[in-house]
């Protein structure tokens, strides 16, 4: 059973900047290399919104609102995905989601992805 654990949230400063990780466990007949990772959020009292994603090929989406801000990326000799937070907002406050797809797909729909890690929140002070 592949697992998720995401890391590396915290309180910050408007400004500042927070790297977050995906360590992925378990896998037995995939690779890691061949899954397509995802970054969603979610912010309390709202729905669940795409964050960034990046395929086997290491192919990348933004959403619009994190675009030229944060940074996805892939380490397959890890295990691990990571999201590259800077110039952080109060907005930016939420539960971090990683997940992955097995096909290896980036994709903006949560609803592709197979595995889900348990979130890491993430605030940002003003």
């Amino acid at each position: 059973q592949v697992q998720l654990v995401e890391s590396g949230g915290g309180l910050v400063q408007a400004g500042g900047s927070l790297r977050l990780s995906c360590a992925a466990s378990g896998l037995t007949f995939i690779t890691f290399s061949n899954y397509g990772m995802g970054w969603f959020r979610q912010a309390p009292g709202k729905e669940r919104e795409f964050v960034a994603a990046i395929s086997r090929s290491t192919s990348t989406v933004y959403a619009d609102s994190v675009k030229g801000r944060f940074t996805i990326s892939k380490d397959n000799a890890k295990n691990t995905a990571c999201l590259e937070m800077n110039s952080l907002q109060p907005e930016d406050t939420a539960v971090y989601y990683c997940a992955a797809h097995q096909w290896g797909l980036g994709s903006r729909s949560a609803s592709v992805y197979g595995y889900w890690g348990q979130g890491t929140q993430v605030t940002v002070s003003s």
